[in-house]
């Protein structure tokens, strides 16, 4: 993408510039061959100033002064009467640049004063994304947790602090919502054909003996050797469903470090945050799609506006298949090994990418009641859930 800056507004770029000092006669004369323009123009003074000027020029004019005497007079007058000139706020530049990483395309948005940082900043927030990417991706073999999955069967792996705290908050997430949120889906993602895949529908007994490896509770974390282990031969992890809104929470993290005050971080669009506020606006305004017509920018399901929020969508049209008039999405209830039927989408408001990124995960899988239920556990998030409904294709219902 093309790295564009915008001067908002652009004759707030023009850099002020004083009068001219007069030192010497002979500069003096110089200004006597200036056009007529007032001289109080020329000069950055307060309104009481330039008024009390002005009289003293009438004043001057009637005794018949010469033009030296009057400016001689003005600047006697401002050093007898210093006043302060007011100074304007540096006009703010909007810097946008995007990455494709962790098989999406992040976006960043930023506004500031320095032409100079602003490409570098967004630079280092893209970077720190890649860094996640290469610590939490099962897509590859060198990630940490790619070393977890092909050692955890043999024995405790020894991970690094970010990743091993990382997996003990999803543990969290699997414990308060009875595993409808579950990082140990690996098998299953595998078995349905969403991993590398084109999608399948395994046998009934394949499903049995997957079913087998799935489950937090077999997941042995020692805190205190800070390792990893399995329960079970053929277990895998994966964060596909989370490590999105830790790494915009990370970017947010970082861009606050380098005190940018407004930005807008996008990870395609699955998973977005609003810091502050775009210049002239009470929030960054950001569309849920439809969830029939996801691609069609000229239907949406509603707006929200994001002032210091996070907002996570999963829904059935990011990963699918159909057979036989059937859809079979990727997203999974871990208990029962099978996608989720009768929901087309849910979108969550939190405060941070990674509650957002579990909670959209958990309330797909309950349903309404029985996230009205879960949602009192965080009383700070607001769920939209996108229902089928034969008469209007979908219908939304709202709990806050």
């Amino acid at each position: 993408m093309a790295m564009r800056f915008f001067k908002t507004p652009a004759f707030l770029a023009r850099p002020h510039r004083g009068p001219t000092p007069i030192e010497t006669k002979s500069q003096l004369r110089l200004w006597r061959n200036v056009p007529r323009t007032p001289f109080l123009k020329l000069i950055t003074a307060s309104r009481k100033t330039q008024l009390l000027l002005r009289m003293s020029l009438r004043k001057s004019s009637r005794q018949v002064a010469s033009r030296s005497h009057v400016i001689s007079l003005s600047i006697l007058f401002l050093l007898a009467f210093p006043t302060q000139a007011k100074t304007k706020d540096p006009p703010l530049l909007r810097y946008e640049d995007s990455r494709v990483s962790m098989a999406c395309t992040y976006t960043i948005v930023v506004y500031g004063t320095d032409a100079r940082q602003l490409p570098l900043i967004v630079s280092a927030a893209l970077d720190e994304v890649d860094r996640i990417d290469n610590l939490m991706s099962n897509y590859k073999p060198e990630s940490a947790l790619s070393r977890i999955n092909q050692e955890g069967s043999k024995g405790p792996v020894v991970v690094e602090p970010e990743l091993f705290n990382f997996i003990q908050l999803c543990v969290r997430y699997s414990q308060e919502s009875d595993g409808a949120f579950d990082i140990t889906v690996g098998p299953l993602m595998k078995a349905w054909g969403f991993f590398r895949g084109e999608g399948r529908i395994p046998w009934t007994f394949e499903l049995w003996n997957i079913l087998r490896k799935v489950g937090y509770q077999q997941l042995i974390l020692n805190p205190k050797e800070r390792t990893v282990q399995f329960a079970r031969s053929g277990m895998e992890l994966d964060l596909g469903g989370i490590a999105k809104g830790y790494a915009v929470d990370r970017v947010v993290s970082l861009l606050q470090e380098y005190n940018v005050k407004r930005a807008f971080v996008s990870a395609g669009g699955s998973t977005v945050y609003g810091l502050g506020s775009p210049p002239n606006g009470d929030g960054w305004e950001v569309n849920i799609r439809d969830p029939i017509y996801p691609n069609d920018p000229r239907k949406r399901a509603g707006v929200v506006i994001l002032k210091n929020r996070s907002l996570s969508v999963s829904g059935n049209y990011e990963k699918f298949f159909r057979v036989r008039g059937v859809t079979y999405s990727h997203i999974m209830d871990p208990r029962t090994g099978r996608p989720v039927e009768n929901m087309l989408s849910v979108a969550v408001l939190t405060d941070t990418g990674v509650d957002g990124d579990a909670l959209d995960d958990v309330f797909y899988v309950q349903g309404v009641e029985k996230s009205k239920i879960y949602l009192q556990k965080h009383p700070g998030a607001a769920v939209f859930l996108f229902l089928p409904e034969a008469d209007r294709q979908w219908k939304m219902v709202h709990l806050k």
